[in-house]
């Protein structure tokens, strides 16, 4: 029997579409009528929620993260470093993680996302230290009992500091294993389709951490198994550098001359890419990742949104490592990109609408759905919801632009699927203090593993 739930009298509701509404009746998992201002639902209803003081947005779309470095934020050793030496630094730590680690460590990640109004949560993991070889099976299992969409990646380093790479040796695997891995990895979790709860994609770390024929074989694999593919690139200018000094290419370059040019890619950051460059991004449909924290923390610079989506390419928007931004915090993320990129472009081409836009929209567009990310009839029911009671948003006359520019940072309730996760800010079956001192507990013995 289908149960009807009727979400009425919101403050205003973000679609992401355009389209106006004032309520939305949840069925089944999706959405089966918006209604606008004035309109009663057609359906007999079972349940309803009075959202009167609440903004309601498509649940949100983060698009790059790696969720074990929630272990090692603000660590002593690595704060105040730019890219290189803050990567080379926390490689010494990072090569001690556990399995338990790496499953709290997610845990606490997805909750933290999930708090924030995040739905779909975006994993870039690629630390395969001999302890970890079965890390991708960790996150799954830990992640289940959280209920929110994953995209998870399945990362890889074989250019260890031996042959010129940046990570240690401990933390590298041979490019056969990472290809058997990955291949089983798809078979055992990834579900294609509309709906899918856990989807799979193929991302060695970076330029600087693979070989040229482990880049070239994932692209091929990911074609024939029909996955996306994810790396870093353009973060840095010291990047750019690196890859002239070991290809004689610019990334963009190299990117092209391993097949990873096309519309299943997307990329973290992009930063320092050419005008020449954004166009041939944009023609490929090539997405990118847009992390403003991360990188004003590591000062790597401001991703060139607008050309890059004037392109062709999509935007998505992502909170990146905590341990380059010790935060995996969504909405807080928009409204640092709206701060971020007005610098850039100016108060009137960037938006509380656009950041929004970035953080559901353009976050679809990354991941090739097109069953999440707005607000209307036939998409899955995710959405978050937040509460406009508390002191900072007190005298706002628009409630959209007060969730992004007062600063909005935790959800009131969160949908996935029609279901519930978060009522009242809290989680319906994670014990939230119980998380955070075991979490802090393997921290700390992480930090004496490493010293």
């Amino acid at each position: 029997m289908t149960t009807n739930l009727w979400l009425k009298n919101a403050d205003a509701i973000f679609t992401a579409c355009d389209q106006p509404a004032s309520g939305l009746v949840i069925a089944d998992g999706k959405i089966s009528q918006v209604l606008t201002p004035g309109q009663s639902p057609t359906v007999q209803i079972h349940q309803q929620v009075d959202l009167s003081g609440c903004v309601v947005t498509p649940g949100l779309i983060n698009t790059h993260h790696h969720f074990y470095q929630t272990l090692t934020r603000c660590l002593p050793q690595a704060i105040n470093k730019p890219l290189f030496p803050w990567l080379q630094t926390l490689y010494q730590v990072w090569q001690h993680i556990t399995p338990e680690m790496l499953a709290t460590a997610s845990q606490l990640a997805a909750l933290e996302l999930m708090s924030s109004g995040a739905t779909t949560l975006g994993d870039h993991h690629y630390v395969f230290s001999q302890q970890l070889a079965g890390a991708m099976d960790v996150q799954v299992s830990a992640l289940k009992e959280l209920g929110a969409r994953l995209q998870l990646t399945r990362g890889s380093m074989s250019l260890g500091e031996s042959q010129g790479g940046l990570p240690p040796d401990s933390v590298i695997q041979d490019e056969q294993s990472i290809l058997d891995d990955c291949q089983r990895v798809i078979a055992q979790y990834h579900q294609p389709g509309p709906g899918a709860m856990v989807q799979v994609a193929l991302a060695p770390c970076s330029p600087f951490s693979v070989t040229q024929e482990l880049m070239q074989a994932t692209a091929k694999l990911a074609e024939q198994s029909n996955v996306l593919t994810h790396t870093h690139l353009a973060e840095t200018e010291d990047e750019n550098d690196f890859c002239l000094r070991q290809y004689g290419l610019r990334p963009l370059d190299y990117l092209e001359q391993c097949g990873w040019l096309h519309n299943r890619t997307w990329l973290a950051h992009g930063i320092h890419f050419s005008d020449t460059e954004i166009k041939r991004l944009g023609a490929a449909g090539v997405g990118i990742a847009h992390c403003p924290s991360s990188n004003m923390l590591l000062a790597s610079g401001i991703c060139p949104t607008l050309e890059l989506q004037q392109a062709g390419c999509a935007i998505g928007l992502a909170v990146d490592g905590s341990a380059s931004n010790d935060c995996s915090n969504m909405i807080q993320e928009a409204r640092q990109s709206l701060l971020q990129q007005r610098l850039r472009y100016g108060a009137e081409k960037i938006t509380a609408e656009t950041v929004l836009g970035f953080a559901t929209t353009g976050g679809t567009k990354l991941y090739q759905r097109n069953d999440i990310g707005t607000l209307e009839v036939g998409k899955q029911a995710d959405l978050a919801i937040f509460k406009l009671d508390e002191m900072r948003f007190s005298g706002a006359g628009d409630p959209i632009a007060a969730l992004v520019t007062c600063g909005a940072h935790q959800v009131d309730r969160l949908m996935v699927a029609g279901q519930w996760q978060i009522i009242d800010g809290e989680h319906c079956t994670m014990d939230k203090q119980a998380l955070i001192a075991k979490h802090q507990e393997l921290a700390e013995s992480l930090r004496r593993l490493a010293s």
